[in-house]
């Protein structure tokens, strides 16, 4: 039984987790080449350092440091070990040193942005010439969101992201609200809802687009009409706003889209409130909560900030 036991106890201590305080003991030690020094670098006593080297020595299953004359020197273990042992404890102390103020202007990075369709056509231009004034290094790649999966987020495939938060969006994803929307009528300029009251039922009567990824014709809007006795008809639907606005400025088509997320896509067209109540949208920043502390990402999400509050004020 004593035998069986002593054997677990010996296993136990050769599985054991090494303790990594004793690299910063070794690279300290190879560097002075003498207990007394070496103590006094780490400030610990002399009984103490030299029980640190035993320990050590057990360890590595080498003396490591042997007598010389009134100093230690390395064996040959010691000596091929040294450079990787100084590699480490500098590798060590970055990851342990708070991270360093972010020099923007040698900043060399690439950051993915997914968004939906407008949001680069509104405030692409603004970011992109912010960014560029703000470290000259750094590009934005902005990829279409067909969907609201955070999948992407988390993979590290795309480093921020914009939209309305949904259920799809995984719980552990941070959210930062860039503004509030509102959805609107938009016409070419000369339609004739361009003149005088719009009513519910002046603006059901008319040839409406759509917009939906997954192809629905029902929503918020049709909700508020139902709910007057109304139905609007869906001539077409399309897979974004951008794509809704361009038809309706070539057509009599009538778009209905956010207000703030497709200010300069409406240039030239004429604007107006919808009769109906429909609720109001926030959009938002989304990012992986690893991104945290990183200062260049926290520096980005202060500028797309910046951006949109920006815009919405003007």
């Amino acid at each position: 039984m004593r035998r069986h036991i002593s054997i677990e106890l010996s296993y136990a201590r050769r599985v054991s987790r090494p303790d990594l305080n004793l690299l910063f003991t070794l690279d300290v030690l190879l560097a002075e080449g003498s207990v007394a020094r070496a103590a006094r670098r780490l400030r610990l006593s002399p009984s103490a350092m030299s029980r640190s080297l035993a320990r050590l020595r057990e360890t590595m299953g080498d003396p490591m440091l042997v007598r010389a004359g009134r100093g230690l020197v390395p064996t040959p273990r010691a000596i091929e070990l040294r450079e990787m042992v100084g590699q480490l404890v500098q590798d060590a102390e970055a990851v342990l040193r708070p991270a360093e103020q972010l020099d923007r202007e040698r900043l060399i990075r690439t950051f993915t942005i997914r968004t939906s369709e407008g949001f680069v056509e509104n405030f692409g231009p603004e970011l992109i010439a912010r960014v560029g004034a703000e470290a000259p290094g750094v590009r934005l790649r902005f990829v279409q969101k067909p969907d609201r999966e955070s999948t992407l987020l988390r993979d590290g495939t795309v480093d921020l992201e914009t939209g309305v938060v949904g259920k799809t969006i995984g719980p552990e994803v941070r959210t930062q609200p860039l503004f509030r929307d509102r959805f609107i009528g938009v016409v070419r300029a000369g339609h004739a809802l361009g003149r005088g009251k719009i009513t519910p039922a002046r603006y059901a009567a008319g040839r409406h687009i759509g917009v939906s990824r997954r192809g629905l014709d029902h929503g918020p809007i049709e909700e508020a009409l139902k709910a007057l006795g109304l139905e609007r008809e869906i001539a077409t639907t399309v897979g974004g706003f951008s794509t809704a606005l361009a038809l309706a400025r070539a057509s009599d088509l009538i778009a209905s889209v956010p207000e703030r997320h497709t200010g300069n896509l409406r240039d030239g067209m004429h604007s107006f409130a919808l009769p109906v109540e429909t609720p109001e949208i926030t959009v938002a920043l989304l990012w992986h909560p690893r991104m945290d502390a990183d200062p260049a990402h926290r520096w980005l999400r202060g500028l797309v900030l910046d951006v949109c509050a920006a815009i919405g004020r003007g």
